[in-house]
């Protein structure tokens, strides 16, 4: 109990009092003092990083030099392994979670040591004033000469950084600024070009290599010449972590038996198109995890290379693919091109963003819209016959025409006329309006110029709005933003400064990009019905078509998806988009320079790479697919018109249908006709015998089909001539004039002599579809008689200057008129 009582008896005498006075005085003038000089030098820690591409394993994708070209990669926190973390702390400050910044043993230690020899021979450089001492540099440019001013500026700043950081990121900042030579700063990017492997998965060896560098950057440069000299280094300090009891004995021992290789390896480059998008969206975010799968980005860039490669003897360069996950609508594979570094080719233009014709790509979006309008469903009759639409006059690809066509057939044949009449029917309007909600940039910008022309290709789509517009139709009819990256910064702000700055940076670039996290977050858009898109899917599904590629048509390795092919006028673009439960895939084939190639078609250059990209992400996928919505039903239809049965109908089959939307029309493809008994002579009931005739039914074809027939020489029982006796006035369909459109302009050779001729001459053609019964047509201009013709003959004359009458009647007195402006050249 003495000694105690004796020190209470010190401290109680008025020199201690006094003395610990004067230390705690001192103590607050210095911290005074200290967050003055913080407020007029205040600590800057604004130091560029490089851009790093992650893939959603963790891996590098790609990596981009710093603003001061530097690579100089941000390690993470998590990123520290208690292996690298104790290999720096044991090598460069052992006390450096007891001291605040500064040693004071270590500074006696140096003093004591270099005045005894009289030159420097030791430092007292704490870990944290080598991070002063690098942030210092990085704020001027350049290394600051070590004289005793500087030395101060370091103790002041190491200050600064204890009062503004915890310990573990003053390491972070150790770890990340920390020299390697030449222009590589920081743990990570000394791991990665050296070691190909982040931080986190460094081994005792390589990370004790990492450690020792940055004192010797220059003598001890990491490259093979240098191998033995580091390895030796390297072993020096294993030993000495042996003499601290750092690691266990077995491990260092596993650690000196490592080689040491120093090859400076190339920055993966996986997915250079999508880097450099990552990187211009957001600049200034130093990490971005995003959704790439790196399995699948190989997989499709190998096939996809192979592909090309053979494809170049036809003159075909390039293609783009992505590969986007149905269930979260992440973007799992992005391939802009092949060859990002073939400049010949121009492999450098991403076509995944590239504004192109979509040819026929578009056709499923108008035809499920029709579904939900009520205008057809998979068995609906449609007529594929030559047509004008006011002066625009579409054509098959292969320049042929079926006539009567079913719509599920008409949509996996890809013909151009059914397609165009049933846009006519469902309006350019909502057509485009369905691809606004659906994100195409180009078509909103455009909505006011696109026409009938857009489902054929006539307007511009990139390939990743037709990814997320099937993704759509593999979603039930749901739009939303493709997901590029993994996670949505963090709401928690750091208490290190610049970590909030990269915070709200990067939080304010995700809300611009939208790109969410959570697909209940994300914004999302009804384009089509569920039962709409169900019956899409079945019938893209379908395998009896002809762009069935040839070497899968027998074959087990044909992927079970629904898809659709496009060609752009001119073979410049060929298109092939599938979906299945699991994924979206879009494939685009075709020249960067927008040359046509002959053998650019959809069918035969982009199915193949479609099918192929499948089987190679999801060959092994469950036997699962789409269910139907319960809104959707059954019923039975006349195969002859796709519309409710007669008595008269025969051939009847199920289909599926919308209760309450699609049509509910009685089925005529038939009608019953009064004839004398040789079928001669037909009659009306104004002129109906009382013997002598019969019932008969006739098919009740449209005049389109009629012309369509006549034109081809087709054989169809007509019906017969009517009563000569009759002297009814008749009601029905009139004449329909389809060489001319009404209210058009046309332009004309000038005529040396106007009058009536049948020459071609610099002249205008005149033609009509007319009903099954007329024999006759009668065509008049300007009111005046011109010839008499057959229905489906062709005539030709030369207008008048101006406005011009056209009329055409037919022989049961139906008549119809239509008026043109010409104009002479």
């Amino acid at each position: 109990m003495r000694l105690p009582n004796l020190f209470l008896r010190l401290a109680s005498t008025s020199l201690t009092k006094r003395l610990l006075g004067y230390a705690l005085l001192l103590a607050a003038s210095f911290l005074v003092l200290l967050g003055v000089l913080s407020l007029v030098f205040p600590l800057r820690a604004d130091v560029p990083f490089s851009s790093i591409i992650l893939a959603r394993d963790g891996s590098v994708v790609q990596a981009f030099l710093a603003k001061d070209d530097k690579w100089r990669m941000k390690t993470e926190l998590a990123e520290i392994s208690p292996t690298l973390r104790r290999a720096i702390i044991a090598k460069e400050d052992r006390f450096f979670y007891w001291h605040f910044g500064v040693n004071p043993a270590a500074i006696v230690r140096a003093l004591a040591n270099n005045l005894l020899k009289r030159k420097t021979t030791s430092g007292a450089s704490t870990l944290t004033m080598q991070v002063a001492r690098m942030l210092e540099n990085q704020r001027i440019g350049r290394n600051r000469e070590r004289t005793v001013w500087n030395k101060c500026v370091e103790l002041f700043r190491a200050f600064q950084l204890e009062g503004s950081y915890s310990k573990d990121e003053i390491l972070q900042w150790y770890l990340n600024l920390a020299p390697y030579g030449g222009n590589i700063e920081g743990v990570k990017a000394a791991s990665l070009l050296y070691f190909g492997t982040l931080p986190e998965k460094l081994s005792l060896a390589e990370a004790t290599t990492l450690a020792i560098i940055p004192n010797r950057p220059t003598s001890l440069k990491l490259d093979e010449a240098n191998a033995g000299m580091v390895r030796q280094e390297r072993d020096k300090w294993l030993a000495r972590f042996g003499a601290m009891r750092e690691f266990p004995t077995e491990t260092l021992q596993d650690a000196l038996r490592e080689p040491v290789q120093l090859r400076r390896q190339e920055i993966p480059n996986l997915a250079p198109h999508f880097g450099s998008r990552m990187k211009s969206a957001f600049a200034d975010a130093p990490i971005l995890r995003t959704t790439l799968d790196v399995r699948k980005q190989q997989s499709v860039q190998t096939i996809a290379g192979n592909v090309v490669r053979r494809l170049q003897m036809y003159g075909i360069n390039n293609a783009a693919v992505l590969v986007v996950n149905n269930r979260t609508r992440e973007v799992e594979a992005y391939l802009g091109s092949p060859n990002f570094a073939d400049k010949t080719n121009a492999g450098e233009v991403d076509g995944v963003r590239a504004v192109r014709s979509p040819g026929s790509a578009l056709k499923p979006l108008v035809y499920g819209l029709a579904m939900d309008k009520g205008l057809i469903t998979p068995s609906t009759i449609l007529t594929d016959v030559p047509s004008d639409f006011d002066g625009y006059a579409p054509e098959n690809f292969d320049r042929q025409y079926r006539g009567f066509i079913s719509a599920e057939r008409a949509l996996i044949n890809s013909l151009n006329i059914p397609a165009v009449k049933l846009l006519r029917g469902v309006g350019v309007a909502a057509f485009t309006e369905a691809m606004q909600k659906a994100g195409f940039e180009q078509v909103r910008k455009d909505a006011r110029k696109l026409g009938l022309s857009s489902v054929l290709g006539g307007c511009g789509v990139r390939l990743e709005e037709m990814a997320g517009l099937y993704a759509a139709f593999a979603n039930e009819g749901t739009w939303k933003p493709l997901q590029f990256l993994c996670a949505e910064p963090s709401s928690k702000m750091s208490e290190n400064i610049f970590e909030q700055i990269w915070q709200s940076t990067s939080a304010f670039f995700w809300r611009i990009f939208s790109i969410k996290t959570s697909s209940d977050q994300s914004p999302q858009t009804q384009i089509l019905s569920r039962s709409a898109t169900f019956m899409l899917g079945e019938i893209l599904t379908q395998l009896t078509r002809p762009d069935v590629p040839h070497k899968f048509s027998n074959t087990q390795r044909l992927p079970k998806i629904a898809w659709k092919t496009g060609t752009s006028y001119g073979r410049r673009d060929a298109w092939s988009i599938g979906y299945n439960k699991r994924y979206t895939v879009a494939v685009w084939v075709g020249n960067f320079s927008g040359v046509g190639v002959p053998e650019l078609v959809g069918a035969d250059v982009a199915t193949p790479l479609l099918f192929d990209i499948f089987n190679a992400i999801d060959y092994n996928s469950p036997n699962d697919w789409f269910q139907p919505p319960p809104e959707l039903d059954f019923r039975l239809v006349c195969s002859e018109s796709g519309f409710i049965p007669q008595d008269f109908c025969t051939n009847q089959i199920s289909e599926y249908y919308i209760p309450r939307i699609s049509s509910n029309q009685k089925c005529q493809h038939a009608k019953e006709v009064f004839v004398s008994a040789d079928e001669r002579v037909s009659y009306c009931t104004e002129c109906l015998p009382q013997t002598g005739y019969k019932t008969k039914l006739y098919p009740n074809f449209p005049p389109e089909i009629l012309s369509l027939y006549a034109a081809q020489n087709q054989v169809f029982e007509r019906i017969p001539e009517h009563n000569p006796k009759c002297s009814r006035a008749f009601q029905g369909t009139a004449p329909v004039i389809t060489s001319l459109s009404d209210g058009k302009e046309y332009i004309c050779d000038k005529p040396t002599v106007i009058s009536n001729n049948t020459s071609n001459e610099g002249g205008l053609m005149l033609t009509c579809s007319v009903a099954n019964d007329v024999r006759t047509v009668y065509w008049f201009v300007n009111d005046k008689f011109y010839r008499t013709a057959t229905p489906h003959e062709r005539l030709f004359f030369v207008p008048e200057r101006g406005v011009n009458k056209i009329s055409c009647s037919d022989d049961k007195g139906r008549n119809t008129n239509i008026w043109i402006q010409v104009q002479w050249q």
